[in-house]
C-alpha cells in the first residue's frame, strides 16, 4: 500500500502506523507532576457539537507529538461559536474556559523552554475571526472578520511584544496592522521554507507562491 504514496503520505503513514504515536499519546509516562502543571480534573468534555473537548492535557500531548517526529500539531480547544443567550453563555464560558487555557498553554509554553525547544518549536494561538465590538441583542458578541488577534510563541523569536493595536473600540486595527499572510510566511520561516523562492504547483502546473500578495514574515519577530 505504501508504494502507491508519495512521500509526504508516506511519512504520514509510517507516522500513524508507528508505535512512537501510541507511545506520544501515553501521558502516563510523564512525571505526574508535570501533568499536574498543565491542568487536570476538568470533567467537561464537550459543551456540545459546535466546538471541540476542554482538555488541557492536549497541549502535554502536543508536545509529546512533536518529540516523536511530527511537524505540525493542531489542538481544538472548547466550543469555539460563542455569542450569547438568555443566560449571559459567552461571559459565563469565557470565565470557566480561559482560566484552564490560560494555565495549559502557559505551561506548554515553559515546558519547551525547560526542554531547550523553543527555539525549535513555534507556539500559535488563534482562532478564524475576531469578535464584535459591541454587545448583541443575544447579549453576547458575534463574528467580526474585521480584527482578530494572535499569540504566537517559541521559535527562536524575540517574544514578549505587543505588535499592533487597535481603536478604543476593538472594532478596526489602528497602528501596524498584521495580517494573516504574515503570520503564515513567519510560520515558513521557522520552519526554514523561504517564501520568496518556494513554490507549489497548482492543478494547471502554474506556479503558486506560499503566501499571497508578496507578504514577508513579521520583522518584529526576526
Amino acid at each position: 500500500m505504501m508504494a502507491g504514496l508519495d512521500s509526504f503520505n508516506q511519512q504520514a503513514m509510517g507516522m500513524l502506523t508507528s508505535s512512537r504515536i501510541a507511545d506520544a499519546l501515553d501521558l502516563s509516562k510523564e512525571d505526574p507532576r508535570l501533568v499536574e502543571r498543565y491542568g487536570t480534573g476538568d470533567t467537561v468534555k464537550r459543551i456540545d457539537d459546535n466546538g471541540a473537548p476542554r482538555v488541557p492535557q492536549s497541549f502535554l500531548a502536543a508536545r509529546r507529538l512533536v518529540e516523536a517526529g511530527a511537524r505540525v500539531v493542531t489542538v481544538n480547544y472548547s466550543k469555539w461559536d460563542w455569542h450569547g443567550g438568555p443566560k449571559n453563555d459567552i461571559f459565563s464560558r469565557e470565565r470557566v474556559d480561559f482560566p484552564i487555557f490560560d494555565q495549559g498553554i502557559s505551561a506548554l509554553v515553559e515546558d519547551l523552554h525547560q526542554r531547550g525547544l523553543d527555539k525549535d518549536v513555534t507556539v500559535l494561538v488563534w482562532g478564524e475571526f475576531g469578535r464584535t465590538p459591541h454587545i448583541s441583542a443575544q447579549v453576547g458578541r458575534d463574528h467580526w472578520p474585521r480584527v482578530a488577534m494572535a499569540l504566537l510563541a517559541g521559535g527562536g523569536m524575540p517574544c514578549g511584544q505587543v505588535i499592533g493595536s487597535t481603536d478604543r473600540l476593538g472594532g478596526e486595527a489602528d497602528s501596524r496592522p498584521v495580517t494573516f499572510a504574515e503570520v503564515f510566511a513567519t510560520l515558513y520561516r521557522n520552519l526554514g521554507i523561504e517564501v520568496n523562492t518556494v513554490t507549489i504547483d497548482d492543478h494547471q502546473g502554474r506556479p503558486r507562491y506560499l503566501v499571497e500578495g508578496g507578504a514577508q514574515p513579521i520583522r518584529e519577530l526576526a
